[in-house]
């Protein structure tokens, strides 16, 4: 198991919530520490949104809460009631995140007996607030999350084991079950990557021309998780027709591999121009004019079209799904490389130096 920042920002929070809790001598603190609990979250960005649902839904479930102990009393059917009515009320105003803790406030709240009802029951709410905020203070102070670099990691580790098994493919080398299950783990790896970039983008900037910075570089990481995953495809459609590309004839067979082996290449060489390895004015196709092009690919994949219709045994014709999966990566890589271009020509940062000894 793995223990990530997330998990000691949780402890740390419910430290700092019980001791506020404890120095405001604030009645049953363990309510701080349990709220706590519920605010911690991935990203500062989700952390505020989250303080803002569960404020909202404290105070709902306090406000029901307190309604109906003053009209209908503490009986275990009357709690039961309030929660149907708190969760019908949070579904309504879609604070469905915040309803665990809004039940939790509401029976906080509701098992109070004795007189002085209401003013135990505001220190109930003030002390679930308080664990809320500081999970949020711990959250924005306490190792604020990379998002950006944890997600080119994994891109590039992503692409790197991608790359490796096409190449195999590509040469017939790899064994089948080792394909499969291969190809099993790098689709969890983009969904990953999904997420990741979800999360790098919901990260904040203060300043606008940080903000139009972030903006472009929101572009080149789109692109570039959009290659990955044609490249992913190729190497889905190279596994399923392993047996058809051995079949193919040795001249066109070789055409396809010697295209690979560019492309792949290419793609190695973009991630090291966007580290900053690469000069800008330097990035390509090694000697590109010595390599089939697009147009030229598909000329001599038709003409092996029309000289192998009258063999029975081989017949081209599904091989368009590895020819069009390998034509689609290569204008992904395309495109990512002007994107690069763009954004290294405008902004001209050091931001990139803090992933080159962690991978390269």
């Amino acid at each position: 198991m793995k223990l990530g920042a997330r998990i000691f920002k949780t402890g740390i929070a419910i430290a700092l919530a019980l001791f506020l809790s404890e120095l405001l001598q604030l009645p049953n603190p363990v309510f701080a520490g349990i709220a706590a609990i519920f605010a911690v979250q991935p990203s500062i960005y989700r952390s505020y949104l989250t303080i803002v649902e569960q404020i909202q839904g404290n105070l709902i479930g306090a406000s029901i809460a307190v309604v109906f102990v003053m009209l209908f009393g503490q009986q275990v059917l009357i709690i039961g009631l309030a929660a149907i009515i708190i969760i019908m009320i949070m579904l309504q105003l879609k604070l469905e995140k915040s309803i665990s803790l809004a039940l939790v406030t509401m029976i906080a709240i509701m098992e109070i007996q004795g007189d002085a009802f209401l003013n135990f029951a505001l220190l109930r709410l003030l002390t679930i607030i308080i664990g809320v905020l500081s999970a949020f203070v711990v959250n924005l102070v306490f190792i604020p999350p990379k998002y950006e670099k944890k997600l080119f990691q994994t891109i590039h580790l992503t692409q790197d084991e991608i790359i490796r098994w096409t190449r195999l493919a590509a040469r017939q080398a790899s064994e089948h079950q080792a394909t499969q299950h291969a190809l099993e783990k790098i689709k969890e790896s983009l969904k990953q990557i999904d997420e990741l970039y979800v999360l790098f983008k919901e990260e904040r900037k203060y300043f606008k021309r940080n903000t139009f910075g972030k903006s472009r570089k929101l572009v080149v990481y789109r692109q570039m998780i959009a290659t990955s995953s044609s490249s992913y495809d190729l190497l889905k459609r190279l596994h399923q027709y392993e047996n058809e590309l051995i079949e193919m004839p040795e001249h066109f067979r070789m055409m396809i591999q010697e295209r690979l082996d560019t492309l792949l290449t290419y793609h190695e060489q973009l991630h090291l121009k966007f580290v900053g390895k690469l000069k800008a004015d330097t990035i390509h196709i090694p000697e590109k004019e010595d390599y089939l092009q697009r147009h030229e690919v598909m000329d001599i994949f038709m003409q092996e079209i029309t000289l192998t219709t009258e063999l029975e045994e081989f017949s081209p014709y599904h091989l368009l799904h590895v020819l069009s999966a390998m034509l689609y990566y290569d204008e992904h890589l395309e495109h990512l490389d002007l994107l690069i271009t763009s954004y290294q020509r405008h902004h001209e940062e050091s931001y990139i130096e803090e992933f080159e000894d962690d991978i390269y």
